[in-house]
């Protein structure tokens, strides 16, 4: 396995990261308990998820797995760099009551969330809090306020963004410098070979804030999986297989692009991410053992230059940083 500094801090992750929103959803709590076993034998030392995330089995469902494989395994902890997040609202609105204030990142909704998480992960921290999305109700000096308060206690270690565009970056780390607090060191965002798009600014953005780039969907949601059946299936039951129709031709060079090099395809949409500036790991959601393991020999793969050119002959992104990209 490779690591690499998670952002600015001095804490080391494994450049491929385990995501775990199909747990308790597309895949069982022994199976889940498989994969993560498998994950730390193959070095994987970052795990991702989510308080919202369960799917079927009930928002939250997927921490408490991941609480219930820990607590199975002590001394497994301190090996792993934990992260999760908050926004999304964790229940329904009923007939008397509601969630407008059961989501987001007021502090109220913070510290509350936080706690939550923590009991469901049966843990003493959180390495990594994230703002699942950019709450643009909230000021920065009352979500800063909430996260000083969490890293102060121990609670949480770091804090990192998700789906946050570039001058939500600047502006959140520009006022936790004000307050002499870290800020961000990472942020989640959508990135593989078909959305390219935060190339133009977040990427900058991060580089020069000094966060890591965690990219989600790295196949497109299967896109890039080859036509394997299980990839065929992902994309009926996302909702993708008009795109995979209309990039047909696009998508059969992509994949003889693969194998006359000895690579699935899948290996080399997550390699190609390893390949992009400012990107610490990719998040994989494997449903099985197989797709770990698969997934993981991606750091197999070393691109060269003319490798890297043909891809964005197939896949072109937006034409490098703006305004470059679209100016001069």
């Amino acid at each position: 396995m490779d690591y690499e500094q998670l952002g600015r801090t001095g804490t080391s992750v494994s450049r491929i990261v385990l995501g775990t929103m199909n747990f308790g959803d597309r895949t069982s709590e022994e199976d889940a308990f498989a994969i993560m076993d498998r994950a730390l034998e193959l070095g994987i030392n970052f795990f991702d998820t989510a308080n919202a995330y369960g799917g079927a089995s009930g928002r939250g469902a997927t921490e408490e797995i991941i609480g219930r494989w820990l607590t199975a395994r002590p001394g497994v902890r301190d090996d792993l760099v934990l992260a999760t997040k908050v926004h999304s609202p964790m229940r329904d609105r009923d007939g008397g009551g509601s969630v407008v204030n059961a989501r987001g990142a007021s502090a109220w909704q913070v510290r509350r969330e936080a706690i939550a998480s923590l009991r469901r992960l049966q843990t003493d921290r959180i390495d990594l809090y994230q703002f699942h999305h950019i709450d643009r109700h909230i000021s920065w000096h009352e979500l800063w306020q909430s996260m000083e308060v969490l890293v102060a206690g121990g609670e949480v270690v770091y804090t990192g963004s998700s789906n946050f565009a570039a001058w939500n970056i600047a502006q959140a780390n520009e006022i936790a410098a004000q307050r002499h607090f870290l800020g961000l060191v990472s942020e989640q965002s959508l990135y593989n070979l078909t959305q390219r798009s935060i190339e133009l600014e977040v990427i900058p953005a991060a580089q020069s804030y000094g966060l890591g780039i965690l990219p989600w969907s790295p196949l497109a949601g299967g896109l890039l999986s080859g036509g394997s059946k299980d990839a065929e299936a992902r994309s009926a039951a996302e909702g993708i297989r008009s795109q995979r129709e209309e990039r047909g031709a696009q998508l059969d060079a992509y994949e003889s692009f693969a194998r006359e090099r000895g690579w699935t395809p899948s290996a080399l949409g997550l390699a190609w991410l390893l390949h992009q500036p400012g990107v610490t790991g990719p998040i994989v959601g494997p449903r099985t053992v197989q797709q770990l393991e698969s997934a993981v020999s991606a750091l197999d793969i070393s691109l060269s230059a003319d490798d890297l050119a043909a891809l964005d002959e197939m896949f072109p992104g937006p034409g490098g940083q703006a305004p470059e990209a679209y100016a001069w």
